[in-house]
């Protein structure tokens, strides 16, 4: 059951915020030269209910699953490389165990569906639902039950004691299914929010973009007339994918236990707008770690007015965009932290 997507989302600790922003007019520059990194403070004040917040414990979870759309020729990769980068990542050989070793990080790999899944990989979280998702121009993507299996395993890999959670993507075809979602919720054309993904050519954008709408014809009738959390559930179920629906539970469950996410890229940043249409004050506890050159992404950035941390033209997704924003995060911490004040310094504050 899906009941407890509907379970309040924790408060933001304002006096917390409110101290935080009377450190950072104490310290030893002029108010406001820091620029985001004080709002990166006083917002993580807010979250942990201290006025000198920490970031000593990072989860950053992968979800992999592969797509039956893929068989529309909608990437460059077939999708046997789901399971071989499911390796890589046991093995500690992709860009986000690199970085999650760089940071400190709690590192989880969720196999929720690859097609081909790699042997003896006993660190890799077994919570198979099928092999991959439907083909969601000739069937929905996933039954119900299907859906509220990988939202609940979303949901299974939030800590409480986590200081900050990311989540990370992998499958084949999983931008075709997100910019499916992105479309059939923000009215948008395939057209302004389908991307090349893993660097098709113009022949398989264009048949990307055909597939995208073939899918929301034969569903629309599904959501037509829906808001909200019906609506996001039917789109998860009839076009989304296993791992963009545990990134949505995981996106819910980590605001109701208080615990700030920072999103990643466009697959998950589609989750973080599901989300969002489930629990609207999901939005309170929703960090956008960087723009990626994926079309849909800039879209929905631009959508949602959201100015992510970084700009770097990445798109390899896994989370990793995000990770290299949390050094920039660590950096505010440290730099709210360790300042002086004006009086410990001896320097004359102008407001004085």
């Amino acid at each position: 059951m899906t009941d407890w997507l509907h379970e309040p989302i924790a408060p933001i600790d304002e006096a917390a915020r409110a101290g935080a922003r009377a450190r950072q007019a104490m310290l030893t520059k002029p108010p406001g030269s820091l620029g985001r990194l004080e709002e990166l403070a006083e917002a993580f004040a807010g979250w942990q209910g201290q006025i000198v917040p920490v970031l000593d414990a990072i989860d950053i979870v992968v979800f992999a699953a592969d797509h039956g759309v893929a068989a529309r020729g909608v990437s460059a990769f077939d999708q046997a490389v789901t399971g071989q980068m499911i390796a890589n990542f046991a093995a500690g050989g992709a860009a986000i165990c690199v970085l999650a070793r760089r940071h400190d990080a709690r590192l989880s790999i969720v196999d929720l569906g690859a097609v081909a899944p790699p042997a003896d990989c006993a660190s890799v979280i077994d919570a198979r639902i099928a092999a991959g998702t439907a083909d969601f121009t000739q069937s929905c993507a996933m039954q119900a039950g299907e859906l509220e299996q990988a939202l609940q395993a979303g949901r299974e890999r939030v800590s409480p004691s986590a200081h900050l959670f990311i989540g990370g993507e992998m499958g084949i075809g999983n931008t075709t299914s997100a910019a499916a979602i992105l479309a059939g919720l923000s009215g948008a054309t395939p057209a302004q929010v389908v991307g090349r993904g893993t660097g098709i050519d113009a022949a398989g954008l264009a048949r990307k973009q055909a597939v995208v709408e073939a899918g929301l014809a034969r569903h629309r009738a599904s959501w037509q007339g829906a808001t909200g959390s019906a609506r996001a559930l039917s789109m998860l179920r009839c076009v989304g994918g296993f791992e963009i629906a545990a990134l949505t539970g995981a996106f819910v469950a980590a605001a109701q236990a208080g615990v700030p996410v920072l999103v990643d890229g466009f697959i998950a940043s589609v989750a973080a707008l599901c989300a969002r249409e489930i629990a609207p004050d999901c939005a309170n506890w929703q960090l956008f770690g960087h723009r990626s050159a994926e079309a849909g992404h800039r879209y929905l950035l631009d959508m949602l007015e959201a100015r992510p941390l970084l700009d770097l033209d990445m798109r390899l997704g896994e989370g990793s965009g995000a990770a290299l924003a949390l050094g920039v995060i660590g950096d505010a911490l440290a730099l709210h932290a360790g300042m002086a004040t004006f009086d410990e310094a001896g320097v004359t504050n102008r407001d004085a």
